[in-house]
């Protein structure tokens, strides 16, 4: 029972565990130094793994302790009897107190075996900060030379460079503008660079031509050094700083310039902004042309009111293919049909990347053994043979600059499959579920952090292919990216297919991918599965067997993420509730499964549930409100009410996506209890009728969005202010910073109470498909952080609010008569909406502050 523990035996369980996380947290820090080592100290490998290995046992022996904790504090909420008891189960605490005090002797016994080893390898425990930090190995200083000959298929993007510098600078005081080349790491940046530097009308163009590199150091006294001796040939290095300001003054003295800043990684625009303005003694029109992987670098060095950079694509195909068969054959008449078909395939597995392409074709230079461009073909990137300056190394580099935390989130996307669909959202619960986010101080929201380091991740070009959404955004990685995180991240991640044969101990986190591994007999790996952490299912939506569910959950007591997204389970197995680890379940597109186990309602640590177009789930399992941690929940349902559903006791649910669910006609009136919910999403709920009157108490709320909901009316039957049983609560209002409005067709106008609560927030304002919508309120004027406005397909709209002076972007669509009104100059509205920074009606851009 709860009541026999004593507070003295609580505390020496607490100081146990306590003792054992410090340890866990220093014996981190010298991971991070041995990560880094192991590259080069190839005996620090074995030493790495097994200290690994202890790290992921300590973690799973606290996590042992948190998990207790929550089941206590369900066991001891208010008015639960004895229902709630037998649901649970008690553990004996003398039991649970002397095992877990075995298992943290036994961690603390490993750790100090292992760290005898320690001093022999020189390592120290090194702070995980945030800092992005420049490593300075393995990289070679540019140049400016190239023959053209030996660039293939830039010859567009050579001419749209020179075309940005010949244009006259963007402001009269601007003397000199920059133009960032931003893309992924082999990916021909440099190479069109100096196809832009020595092209004949550059050269006509400018008095001076600078060409630097800048990797290793961004400092103001290296940058002007190698400037100078540029210029001059001299190296400067021994003068003090007054000294080279001085020199570098008389060489762009009145000088018309171009400088090359080829690969830049700093992204503080203090140290920019010095030394931009020692640049600045050139003639007008002078320029600064730079090369970056760096999203966040282009945005801070490009000038100020032009674009933030020339964002380089891959190769096409067949520039591609041409390039491979310069690299891979010495003679023409080496070209066998056969080798030429195969090079195609392997052309394919490099994306556009033409690195990539050089790499793979130099390892086939002068061979003609097919067995040996198979091999190629069939294998993956990371698993070939590399040097200092071919494709891995070079991504490798950008993984090098990266802080600790987001190296780990980098290689932890190796789990899903090439060419995966990320969400912005779920990626963060699941690096979350996996404990890579952690708080800097106790006000930080791990979803905050979580969505900062994705966007950092972006930034640095780790990911491509941004579709931005309302509330998420989805992305792909590269598949070479992919690689390289399979590369970091081998031992401990597997990739099961049809020709794996077992499971290595190290392994904690297992992906079954493809048809072919779908149709093959694991049986054998499920002895292997207690320490496993994940397991990922892609099987292009084939049934994956029932009995193989099963047992994978039976045998996982460690699992924190269970990905069954489409796998078509016809039902959830009750051994899901024994998963008291499990932090992140994914059941969405399972369109068979009809019922979930109410077992799943003793999973105390999950975090995010998606049951996303679960399209035939007849209801939710009725103890759902015990799901005390549950962060984001996606749910699809048959039900017609939910309304005692208990999601309203969802106390830490920051994310609530209702959708699908076409036979919905009522939510729950307790959803104010939802006080940290800050998104609401309800879509393609086309007989919901209502809204709970207390939804304008969700004093949390930032996103809201109604979508595809033809039958539902946004009034709320609302008591006078200051009444009834919310009086209390009306003083902390909802925060609304966007609000999206699509497909509700009893909108006639926004209502009184949306606009109470977004008054002072609202930033993005979004209403489509609503053919009865007639008016924007005046009340928008007064909305001073209404930043963007979009209408679309809204025909009865007609006229815009006077004085929204603080709109900087306004995009209408599908609005004839509102477009009328709106025409540059002409229209009647025009005056409304001149100041307006960004202007696009029915896809023309009308006004671009860019342009």
């Amino acid at each position: 029972m709860v009541e026999s523990f004593l507070p003295l035996e609580k505390l020496t369980e607490k100081l146990g565990s306590q003792k054992l996380k410090e340890t866990l947290t220093t014996v981190k820090s010298v991971v991070l130094d041995a990560e880094e080592k192991q590259v080069h100290i190839h005996q620090l490998r074995d030493w790495l793994e097994k200290l690994k290995d202890a790290c992921y046992d300590a973690e799973d022996v606290l996590d042992e302790f948190e998990v207790e904790d929550l089941r206590r504090q369900v066991m001891t909420q208010r008015s639960i009897g004895r229902k709630l008891r037998n649901f649970f189960g008690s553990s004996n605490p003398i039991a649970f107190r002397f095992r877990m005090c075995q298992q943290i002797k036994k961690v603390r016994e490993r750790f100090d075996e292992i760290a005898n080893m320690m001093h022999k390898f020189d390592l120290t425990a090194r702070l995980d900060d945030c800092s992005w930090r420049i490593v300075h190995e393995e990289r070679e200083s540019t140049h400016s030379f190239v023959r053209p000959s030996d660039i293939i298929g830039r010859d567009k993007d050579r001419e749209k460079v020179i075309e940005a510098l010949m244009q006259a600078s963007s402001g009269e005081s601007e003397t000199v503008s920059v133009i960032p080349i931003v893309g992924i790491g082999g990916l021909g940046k440099t190479a069109l660079a100096q196809l832009v530097f020595n092209d004949q009308r550059v050269e006509e163009h400018f008095e001076l031509k600078i060409w630097i590199c800048v990797s290793e150091d961004f400092g103001e006294r290296q940058i002007m050094t190698k400037i100078i001796k540029s210029i001059t040939g001299q190296n400067q290095g021994d003068l003090d700083i007054e000294q080279l300001q001085r020199i570098l003054r008389v060489c762009l003295n009145g000088k018309r310039y171009l400088l090359v800043m080829d690969d830049v990684w700093n992204e503080d625009p203090k140290v920019w902004d010095k030394l931009k303005s020692l640049l600045s003694g050139g003639a007008k029109g002078s320029k600064i042309l730079v090369t970056t992987r760096s999203n966040k670098v282009a945005s801070i060095m490009g000038t100020r009111g032009g674009t933030t950079g020339y964002n380089l694509q891959g190769l096409p195909f067949e520039d591609c293919l041409s390039l491979f068969m310069k690299c891979a054959f010495k003679e023409e008449r080496d070209k066998h049909s056969n080798l030429v078909k195969i090079g195609e395939e392997i052309v394919k597995k490099c994306g556009g990347i033409p690195l990539a392409v050089r790499t793979l074709g130099s390892l086939l230079y002068c061979s003609t053994d097919e067995h040996d461009w198979e091999y190629v073909r069939d294998n993956e990137i990371w698993k070939l043979e590399q040097k200092a300056n071919d494709i891995l190394p070079v991504l490798r580099f950008s993984y090098d600059q990266l802080p600790p935390r987001l190296k780990q989130c980098v290689a932890y996307c190796c789990i899903f499959p090439k060419d995966y669909q990320f969400s912005s959202v779920y990626l963060v619960q699941f690096w979350m579920a996996q404990g890579l986010l952690h708080p800097l101080n106790e006000n930080d929201e791990l979803d905050d952090i979580g969505m900062r380091s994705l966007k950092q991740l972006c930034s640095r070009s780790f990911f491509h292919d941004l579709v931005r959404g309302f509330e998420m955004f989805t992305f792909k990685m590269h598949d070479l990216i992919h690689d390289l995180a399979q590369l970091v991240a081998k031992g401990e991640f597997l990739i099961v297919n049809s020709d794996c044969q077992s499971i290595p101990k190290r392994v904690r986190h297992l992906s079954f991918v493809g048809a072919n591994a779908s149709r093959k007999d694991f049986s054998s790996f499920l002895s292997d599965l207690g320490r496993v952490r994940t397991i990922f299912f892609s099987i292009n939506d084939e049934k994956v067997s029932q009995s193989f569910v099963r047992s994978c959950i039976s045998k996982s007591q460690f699992l924190r993420v269970l990905n069954l997204s489409g796998s078509a389970i016809e039902a959830l197995p009750r051994e899901i509730g024994n998963l008291k680890h499990m932090r992140y379940l994914d059941l969405s597109r399972n369109y068979k499964i009809k019922k979930l186990p109410n077992a799943i309602c003793k999973l105390q640590s999950l975090q995010t549930l998606n049951l996303e177009e679960c399209l035939e789930l007849e209801e939710l399992p009725k103890d759902i409100r015990y799901l005390v941690s549950l962060r984001v929940f996606e749910v699809t349902t048959k039900q017609k009410s939910l309304q005692d559903s208990g999601i309203g006791c969802l106390v830490s649910l920051r994310c609530l996506i209702i959708s699908h669910c076409r036979n919905l006609e009522y939510l729950f009136d307790d959803i104010d209890q939802l006080s940290v919910l800050r998104s609401l999403l309800i879509a393609d709920c086309p007989r919901l009728i209502s809204l709970p009157p207390a939804m304008k108490y969700l004093s949390s709320l930032e996103t809201l969005m109604f979508g595809v909901c033809e039958s539902l009316s946004l009034n709320l039957s609302m008591q006078l202010e200051g009444e009834g049983s919310h009086q209390a609560r009306n003083t902390t209002r909802p925060h609304l910073r966007k609000l999206l409005i699509a497909g509700v067709t009893p909108l006639l106008e926004l209502p009184q109470w949306l606009l109470q609560v977004s008054a002072r927030t609202l930033q993005n304002l979004f209403i489509a498909n609503c053919p009865n919508f007639t008016a924007l309120p005046e009340s928008l004027r007064n909305f001073e952080a209404l930043e963007g406005l979009v209408i679309g397909n809204c025909p009865k709209l007609s006229s815009l609010p006077e004085d929204m002076l603080h709109l900087k972007t306004l995009r209408i669509k599908g609005c004839p008569a509102l477009s009328d009104r709106c025409k540059l100059l002409t229209g009647e509205d025009w005056h409304k909406i001149a100041h307006v920074a960004h202007i696009k009606l029915d896809d023309e851009i009308i006004k671009s502050s860019d342009i």
